[in-house]
């Protein structure tokens, strides 16, 4: 039989959170808990539909108005100005002089792609930088829209456990003119800590100085802090500032709705989104379901740094508590992350990063014992 036109294609590089979601999903441990999930769980676990989302849908279901014929390329007009209205508020002045415009995609990864073909096409861009570390679909995306070259900027201070501030400022002067910088608004992932405001003045003034494209991945508005508009200030601040930007912006976490890749763009969440913007008394109920996952996800920091300190478990903790949104730096090492998955069957990423959705009423002190267990295990101090 001759040989596949296939045989020479090559496998795709394993990407480390599905596989270990795969590993979790087999495990029959009873014990067991899923730290690498990259969705918002409630307290017992599971996957929470927002009551407005489902609301709507119903709404949309009854409709006999709506139909499913292709929208415009660019995407239903009523979530395209609802979501940059919210993005940069309503009275901002980009929106009132119409400097601004809204395309829509699906979700964070398809504005990411369409943005960086948009600028290595049309702006002759070549040169895109990622923080170190980052969300994994950066250099990737980055690579498969054709730059050349995918450099890092750093960002994480493993040993303050905190940003790299010096660090950063030093590779973003280094930048080449025209390089394009994917920053995160807000809620950094993975390591859940943010710039100051000083510090984002100060990264505007050296992006401004040496002529640096940003664009803006910004995946957790509301979800974050709780807050819309606070969750939001990064972007504006830019805006403000002048700067001519491209902004990814998702709605996956904050509308639990989560899409794939388009041709035309698809009716349904964005139908979802517009009508709940557009509604106020809609907005406000959303508005209140998105504080609702925030605030169980600070309560889980809180949680977990209160018995972390209580149990003297080696080790600050405060950045637990200093980090904000869905994800968590610990500084656990690898060989502690070792300890928690093949002997706890704690599943989480091998550089420490944890999913604090993953963390319940219910299996908090399992998973703070066996962190404890494993520094003491492999004290972080003689490593």
């Amino acid at each position: 039989m001759a040989a596949s036109v296939f045989s020479d294609v090559p496998m795709g590089a394993p990407i480390e959170v599905f596989a270990l979601s795969k590993r979790y999903n087999e495990d029959p441990n009873p014990n067991k808990v899923d730290l690498g999930v990259g969705a918002y769980r409630n307290d017992d676990g599971k996957p929470w539909v927002l009551p407005m989302v489902t609301t709507v849908e119903r709404q949309m279901a009854s409709d006999e108005t709506l139909n499913h014929e292709y929208l415009p390329v660019a995407g239903l007009p009523a979530f395209r100005t609802s979501a940059v209205a919210l993005l940069l508020g309503k009275d901002n002045p980009a929106i009132l002089e119409r400097r601004v415009e809204g395309i829509q995609v699906q979700g964070g990864t398809g504005g990411i792609r369409l943005a960086l073909d948009f600028l290595k096409k049309n702006l002759k861009s070549d040169v895109a930088y990622v923080s170190k570390p980052t969300w994994g679909n950066h250099q990737l995306i980055c690579k498969a829209a054709g730059f050349s070259s995918v450099r890092d900027y750093r960002y994480w201070d493993a040993k303050e456990l905190g940003v790299d501030f010096a660090g950063m400022v030093e590779d973003l002067k280094a930048a080449p003119e025209g390089a394009v910088i994917i920053l995160h608004a807000c809620a950094h992932n993975p390591t859940g800590i943010d710039p100051t405001q000083k510090q984002w003045e100060e990264i505007a003034n050296i992006m401004e100085e040496r002529k640096l494209f940003p664009l803006i991945d910004i995946a957790y508005q509301g979800f974050a802090s709780g807050d819309l508009d606070a969750d939001a200030a990064t972007v504006r601040y830019f805006v403000k500032r002048g700067f001519e930007l491209l902004v990814a912006q998702s709605f996956s976490k904050n509308f639990g709705l989560y899409r794939t890749t388009w041709s035309n763009p698809s009716h349904h969440g964005a139908r979802i989104v517009a009508m709940v913007l557009n509604n106020p008394a809609y907005f406000e109920e959303w508005r209140g379901q998105v504080k609702t996952m925030a605030d169980r996800i600070k309560e889980m920091r809180k949680l977990m740094y209160n018995k972390l300190r209580q149990k003297k478990t080696e080790g600050k903790w405060t950045h637990i508590l200093e980090q904000i949104g869905m994800f968590s730096f610990t500084g656990l090492t690898p060989k502690q992350v070792q300890v928690l998955v093949e002997k706890y069957h704690i599943y989480l990423l091998a550089n420490g990063r944890i999913s604090m959705c993953g963390l319940t009423t219910k299996n908090i002190d399992y998973v703070v014992d066996a962190i404890h267990d494993a520094i003491n295990t492999y004290p972080t101090s003689s490593e």
